[in-house]
């Protein structure tokens, strides 16, 4: 077993910018377990992942090391480990494709994204890259609604033999055509949609659920979300957003009790806030019925930073797709998909995926099969 995991990276955005931070803290403080679901998995501790290659198509990211472009603009999330020490991974031209949306070049240049005048990847390049920098895992974090350019980053990763973490809201391990390419081609992916260590989504599905288990009928509900990071401006395009309302709104439902009337669930991002930065806003209302027919009434506010809030779970994602990889396993990884993700393969309630992660990890043996 090798004692680093080795990682690409696809967009060095605010998340990715939470994730290098959390590598960097975690093995300064390596006795401190304080925002982890696991300190270990399969042998591997936060710190033993370490980032090997890296895709941006911003010109204040590319051709810097990793490091410094986690702190150029765009980026605003918050800087709980500014001092990351130097990877000596240079950021790579990337392949633009869908990744940018026209509406992004209507805003000032700190908010938006600046693609740089350079050859973009192709690829070949991309797929060299994975194999001379010996990549076990690459994590797809580009922005949502960037069909073209995660279906070309899923093909590296297959054609390069890298296990995939798709953290987007972009259809690949749950569908079924690219799922049984990664199965017959022997390749580990985990998706889709990363689900936030304590975010709206997983918030919401654990109300839901308790709705369900103590009897109260759930009648309505919405999800209203606001931010000020490029994910909410990229998002304030309607047409980025197809994917992203399904994979939210089918991890409420896959819970309830009994599906809701597509007019009585609204889930989904509702505005950018410039001034919030990389700060996440939800406010959840939740309408039902308690015995007898009674109404009731639940209101929450929660405020998060949004890109920490998902870099735990991407630490986790990474070990567990690693772990796939030295147990030989191909195609999604169902239990890690099911408690990770929004939009798996397979939807479970959340304490089902819970007991699944915890077998899948525990398991030392090359018997245990990603598909069940």
């Amino acid at each position: 077993m090798s004692p680093n995991i080795n990682i690409g990276i696809v967009g060095v955005g605010n998340c990715a910018s939470s994730l290098v931070q959390g590598l960097a803290y975690y093995r300064a403080k390596n006795n401190d377990h304080c925002g982890l679901m696991h300190w270990e998995i399969g042998g591997y501790r936060p710190f033993d992942i370490r980032v090997a290659a890296a895709w941006d198509i911003d010109r204040r990211k590319v051709d810097r090391d990793v490091a410094e472009a986690i702190l150029a603009k765009p980026n605003c999330t918050e800087l709980f480990c500014p001092d990351v020490a130097s990877t000596g991974t240079i950021v790579e031209m990337g392949c633009v494709l869908d990744g940018v949306a026209e509406h992004m070049g209507e805003y000032p240049c700190d908010r938006t994204f600046l693609p740089a005048d350079r050859a973009q990847a192709n690829h070949r390049s991309v797929v060299a890259r994975l194999r001379a920098a010996k990549v076990d895992v690459l994590i797809n974090y580009l922005p949502v609604g960037s069909q073209q350019a995660t279906e070309f980053y899923a093909e590296c990763a297959l054609e390069a033999g890298v296990a995939f973490v798709n953290a987007i809201p972009v259809f690949i391990a749950s569908d079924p055509v690219w799922a049984e390419r990664f199965r017959t081609a022997g390749v580990p992916i985990i998706g889709d949609d990363i689900k936030a260590q304590l975010g709206a989504t997983i918030v919401h599905r654990v109300l839901t659920d308790l709705f369900a288990k103590r009897g109260v009928k759930l009648e309505r509900t919405y999800q209203l979300n606001t931010g000020g990071n490029t994910d909410f401006l990229n998002m304030s395009n309607r047409t980025r957003l197809a994917f992203k309302k399904i994979s939210k709104t089918e991890a409420v439902q896959s819970v309830a009790d009994a599906r809701l009337a597509d007019e009585n669930i609204h889930i989904g991002p509702s505005d950018y806030v410039a001034w919030q930065n990389d700060n996440k806003v939800c406010f959840l209302r939740m309408e039902g019925q308690l015995f007898g027919g009674v109404p009731m009434n639940l209101e929450m506010r929660l405020s998060v930073e949004d890109s920490p809030n998902s870099a735990g779970v991407a630490i986790d994602m990474i070990r567990c797709a690693k772990l796939a990889l030295d147990r030989g396993l191909g195609g999604p990884i169902h239990p890690a998909a099911a408690y990770f993700c929004k939009h798996p393969p397979r939807q479970m309630p959340d304490d089902q995926a819970h007991e699944a992660v915890e077998q899948f990890i525990g398991s030392t043996s090359k018997m245990v099969v990603a598909a069940e």
